[in-house]
């Protein structure tokens, strides 16, 4: 049985905890409260480092070995949801149509909502059908801080421009 690691990050949006195992990072977490930072374990250092390197501005992307527990259609969702580019948004009826399922929209919301590893796996870059932030297990604060951090809104009123 692989142990579970724990670290914390102080970020311009709150706290964050990070836990994994030595094959991967399991979930990211907001916390609504302060911590102290302790010791960082060695399997979670490079989670802590990339995500420093995102909220300074440097970074676009994340490489890190994640170990995820879900369904299979959690993980097909997941998996979709890291192909959508930094600073890019999409809508839950896009992410439905990009795993091949129009009639599991409301599945695919559920299991966006699920994700056990945002920032990472950038669920914050799904929006309503209309262009409104919804649904952010963090807050919606944190949603619109985290899409502004990329810039993602002036792609935004030209997505539903066109539409």
């Amino acid at each position: 049985m692989n142990p579970i690691h724990r670290a914390f990050l102080k970020t311009p949006i709150g706290f964050l905890e990070i836990t994994g195992s030595e094959k991967g990072i399991q979930s990211l977490s907001f916390l609504n409260f302060r911590v102290r930072i302790h010791h960082v374990p060695s399997s979670l250092k490079s989670s802590i480092e990339q995500l420093k390197e995102y909220f300074a501005g440097s970074r676009k992307t994340f490489d890190l070995p994640l170990d995820l527990k879900g369904s299979a259609f959690q993980i097909q969702v997941w998996s979709e949801l890291q192909k959508i580019p930094y600073g890019e948004i999409i809508s839950y009826l896009e992410l439905a149509r990009r795993i091949g399922n129009l009639n599991a929209l409301r599945a695919v919301g559920g299991a966006n909502g699920r994700n056990p590893v945002s920032i990472i796996i950038p669920c914050h870059r799904v929006l309503g059908h209309d262009g409104k932030l919804v649904g952010y297990g963090g807050g919606l604060w944190r949603k619109k801080w985290l899409l502004e951090h990329e810039h993602a809104f002036a792609q935004r009123d030209l997505f539903y421009m066109k539409a």
